[in-house]
């Protein structure tokens, strides 16, 4: 785990509610999935309720946004004890499948991971990050970046087929990038440091036009000089896909309307079906 990862599923400025659960690539996919000895799910579900009723009261008491979330939260909790062991039990996908991502259950890999996220698409979960670590590759960035290739491009491919395949591509989004690029000058000799003048992402799904290539870099590859789109403009994009209209958009934030896209963002529509 990367130093700055959790703070990647944090819920920002809004709401806690609003912030992700990670689900662990090897062994129990959630801490604390499985009850202790003696605690079936009808007395941990009593026991729920009772601590939310009390939470409730509070709630209506204190007028406390974070008390609402401790509620969601439990339930959440609950919720995944009976359905995550079901989501990650792959042994009843088809061995087709499996080739297609190059995946093998229970491996902690990115292939692994990309026939789960489809899998909790499938069971209606509304937002997945898939997190790859091992891309930092300040020395040796050649060879680094033929493995990573390996590592993710077939599972990749995989995903984005498979829910085509299952007719639930126009309805999701597919996104692929990192977070930011590499200079195209070297550092060390076989490395590449980090680099925000230039780089890609991939769209698929979810509104996008296939096979279309936006905005191009100068001939070094330094900067983007052509349809340049800005971090709050590729947000903003996002959003409106997803039926969100990002000037309109707002949260209450230190007395403040703030919104996702800060001041400024524009939908890129040249890239819209």
């Amino acid at each position: 785990m990367q130093p700055i990862a959790a703070r990647q599923w944090s819920a920002g400025f809004l709401p806690s509610k609003f912030q992700g659960v990670k689900l662990n690539s090897i062994g129990d996919p959630v801490l604390h999935i499985h009850n202790p000895p003696g605690l079936n799910a009808k007395i941990q579900r009593d026991s729920i309720d009772a601590i939310n009723a009390l939470n409730r009261a509070q709630a209506g008491t204190w007028k406390d946004p974070e008390i609402q979330t401790r509620i969601a939260q439990y339930e959440m909790a609950f919720k995944m004890q009976t359905s995550v062991p079901g989501l990650v039990d792959m042994s009843k996908e088809p061995a087709s499948v499996l080739e297609a991502y190059g995946a093998s259950p229970g491996d902690g890999s990115y292939a692994s991971n990309c026939l789960l996220a489809r899998r909790l698409a499938e069971r209606g979960v509304r937002f997945i990050q898939l997190y790859h670590r091992d891309w930092d590759h300040h020395g040796g960035v050649k060879r680094n970046i033929e493995l990573k290739a390996e590592e993710v491009d077939r599972p990749t491919a995989a995903l984005i087929a498979d829910l085509k395949q299952r007719g639930m591509l126009e309805d999701t989004l597919v996104v692929w990038g990192g977070e930011f690029g590499r200079t195209p000058m070297s550092q060390g000799g076989d490395g590449r440091d980090h680099h925000i003048k230039g780089f890609t992402y991939l769209l698929a799904g979810g509104g996008i036009k296939g096979g279309v290539v936006h905005g191009a870099t100068d001939d070094l590859g330094y900067a983007a000089v052509e349809n340049p789109v800005s971090v709050h403009d590729f947000h903003a994009t996002m959003l409106h896909v997803l039926g969100i209209d990002h000037k309109r958009l707002t949260v209450k934030f230190q007395g403040l309307d703030a919104r996702l896209t800060g001041i400024s963002g524009d939908v890129v529509k040249d890239i819209l079906v």
